[in-house]
């Protein structure tokens, strides 16, 4: 019996574009294409790619060039894909010819479109091929809920908008349907992300539309009141401190949204802030997190930093690594500045070397890791509740141990809690822990109580 043709898919960058990579291979298996792990059982290849900062574009190509050696048969989507170089040609194209297509990101339809040309599907959608939820490439217990596509922020060290567009925010009533599909799925967690989330419905007015008959309107805070009566943890990413992220606060009091905010500061000092075309101080930030910390004692602050920017000099990057500590920033994460081909930053006077930049993002990271490890002291002795992502077994399937996450940490790029064994560990289960230690980042505990 002949198999139904197979597509092979590989998804990098942020989790934008990991939700695109998520709907392609959702309308892929609709249509009865089998996804395969691996290139010999592929007849075609997918590459979902990222274009942003140098490390990322090469990883993109890397990857382009090993599925074509690899299968032949090769679609690229993605930021990567929106690319030209300096001739203007198309970039992915000029330096891999035999790819069968490029697009750009968010741009299933098209996708489709050439996997149908190069690859006939082998049937019409059946509902019964895919789940209510689509197909996920997270694990089963918690999901990334994208609410916008495109970005109205024209940051210099940034080329984001020039791939994936302006600001286009997803009606409330769909995001609520798919929220709601998730959460029948058995989704735990849901993290909600955007290239800005804060500006969620900006560009419509925050129009009114409708969840379940009922008026809403398309702004973050009455979508977080949706979503809260899922029962869920709610995460929230990319948050750019507008001031009506001060309402998010009371609902993180009520238990209502995880206390958890990820804010791209990118910088402390005026100056660079400036250059970066980016709003808000160092000195602004500090009063905004002392009153969101005032309104939320737990909260958690992740944020993300710029080092080695263009011109900026050892002072000015010594008033970033005081922000930190005074900001008490709890997870951190830094690029080295990166001349992305395009970005306006680029023209700046005064680049940095890059020895220079990477000790700059070296040093950062190296502070930033005693501020988590006096941060993290304050859970020692307490109660709180974690999320089961992974069992540890020895080789002979003994259970050693669990490792899970706190409200305090988003999958893949914060900390852990590391539990002791305990009948009642499962993957994808709330436990209640006492906290017993914790490291530069990762907590350590045993269970109290099984949650649900």
């Amino acid at each position: 019996m002949k198999k139904d043709p197979a597509v092979g898919f590989v998804s990098l960058g942020c989790p934008k574009a990991l939700v695109d990579s998520e709907q392609i291979i959702t309308k892929l298996r609709a249509e009865g294409y089998r996804i395969s792990s691996d290139y010999k059982g592929a007849d075609l290849v997918v590459v979902n790619t990222c274009g942003f900062i140098d490390a990322a574009v090469q990883e993109s190509l890397d990857s382009i060039g090993e599925a074509i050696r690899e299968q032949g048969k090769v679609i690229v989507t993605g930021c990567l894909g929106q690319r030209s170089n300096a001739d203007g040609e198309n970039l992915v194209q000029s330096l891999h010819p035999k790819v069968l297509a490029v697009t750009g990101p968010h741009a299933s339809d098209e996708v489709m479109a050439h996997v149908h040309r190069h690859l006939p599907k082998p049937h019409d959608p059946y509902v019964d091929l895919v789940p209510e939820a689509g197909i996920k490439l997270t694990p089963s217990h918690y999901a990334y809920l994208k609410i916008s596509e495109g970005c109205n922020h024209r940051c210099s060290f940034c080329i984001i908008p020039s791939m994936r567009g302006d600001l286009v925010s997803r009606p409330i009533g769909e995001v609520m349907r798919e929220a709601e599909a998730l959460a029948r799925s058995g989704v735990k967690e849901l993290l909600v992300i955007s290239q800005d989330t804060s500006a969620y419905g900006v560009d419509i007015k925050y129009r009114t539309g409708f969840v379940q008959g009922r008026p809403v309107r398309t702004r973050l805070t009455e979508l977080v009141k949706e979503l809260a009566k899922l029962g869920l943890w709610v995460r929230l990413h990319y948050v750019y401190p507008y001031p009506h992220v001060d309402e998010l606060f009371e609902l993180m009091a009520e238990g209502l949204l995880l206390p958890y905010l990820d804010v791209p500061f990118q910088h402390a000092n005026r100056r660079i802030l400036k250059l970066m075309k980016r709003p808000a101080s160092g000195e602004d930030v500090l009063r905004r997190i002392e009153s969101w910390r005032h309104a939320c004692p737990d909260l958690s602050l992740r944020s993300t930093f710029i080092a080695g920017f263009p011109s900026e000099t050892e002072e000015e990057f010594q008033e970033l690594l005081d922000f930190l500590s005074e900001a008490k920033i709890d997870r951190a994460g830094c690029f080295a500045y990166s001349p992305v081909e395009g970005a306006s930053a680029n023209q700046i006077a005064g680049a940095l070397p890059e020895a220079l930049r990477e000790e700059r993002r070296d040093r950062l990271m190296q502070h930033q890791a005693a501020i988590s490890r006096e941060r993290l002291k304050r859970w020692k002795g307490k109660r709180i509740q974690v999320l089961v992502d992974e069992l540890e077994r020895d080789d002979d399937g003994e259970l050693l141990g669990a490792i899970g996450r706190s409200p305090s940490d988003a999958p893949e790029i914060d900390g852990l809690v590391y539990l002791r064994p305990h009948p009642s560990l499962a993957v994808g289960q709330f436990v209640t822990a006492k906290i017993t230690r914790s490291d530069d980042y990762d907590l350590y505990g045993s269970v109290v109580r099984s949650a649900h």
